[in-house]
């Protein structure tokens, strides 16, 4: 199979607004603006001591006995990294594209707009990655991101430039999720390669990264509030787990 390159412009014309490489570009630019001091007044900051709790649906904690939630109980046994996808994957139109669920992996329980317990193996960090990414692109993308986001700096500065944008419903995208690779895993962290494909037989990947808060796993945004590293052209497919043959 012969591959093309992607453009810039080819791999921002059909991703959601929040994944634009001009998104990420002003997001650096806000980070800067964040660190001289003007954190309150774009939104950022609400973990500060006396700062709102959000309101809506919320993931349950722990158990008294150090338990998952009630009703999150997965099989966590499998921890090899991932050779195959999960025989029990279904795909469910998620603002406006295809998103893979397993009944195995997770996630498991819905919560209002919230999809989330993911098992606690590098198969549920996959699925975690996908699942909470293709959330930020709803009109729920807040209550997510206040829930299924790593608490921090990356998150206000996310916060700042999602809330900045206009809402005009979930972007329809002809692209594909077409297989990921788990270049990282233990039981605290993950990083996880997503690979896209675009339209004419052209393939990118982006990578995630997932960490494990005791209840579940968390999308840990970057430093500069983007939640991926930079999309990068993908010339072989050696090495991923295709979700289907391709």
């Amino acid at each position: 199979m012969r591959l093309r390159f992607a453009t810039d412009d080819e791999v921002d014309e059909e991703r959601p607004f929040w994944q634009h490489r001009r998104w990420q570009l002003s997001a650096a630019f806000l980070a800067l603006a964040l660190c001289t001091g003007t954190v309150a007044a774009l939104g950022g900051g609400r973990d500060a001591p006396g700062a709102a709790a959000a309101a809506g649906p919320v993931i349950g904690p722990l158990d008294p006995d150090g338990s998952r939630p009630q009703g999150c109980r997965t099989d966590d046994s499998g921890q090899r990294l991932p050779s195959e996808a999960p025989r029990d994957v279904t795909w469910r139109p998620l603002n406006g594209a295809e998103t893979p669920l397993s009944a195995s992996a997770g996630p498991l329980k819905t919560t209002g707009p919230l999809l989330w317990c993911f098992a606690h193996t590098p198969m549920g960090a996959v699925m975690a990655a996908h699942t909470i990414s293709r959330q930020m692109s709803g009109p729920d993308w807040r209550t997510v991101s206040d829930q299924q986001l790593v608490p921090g700096l990356g998150r206000d500065y996310f916060d700042a430039m999602r809330a900045s944008m206009p809402e005009t419903g979930p972007v329809q995208t002809a692209n594909a999720l077409a297989g990921f690779l788990v270049l990282k895993y233990s039981p605290k962290t993950a990083t996880v390669r997503v690979l896209v494909r675009q339209a004419g037989v052209v393939y990118v990947s982006l990578d995630y990264i997932v960490d494990w808060n005791g209840v579940d796993w968390q999308l840990r945004p970057l430093n500069s509030g983007g939640l991926y590293s930079r999309v990068n052209p993908v010339v072989s497919l050696v090495g991923f787990v295709l979700w289907n043959e391709v």
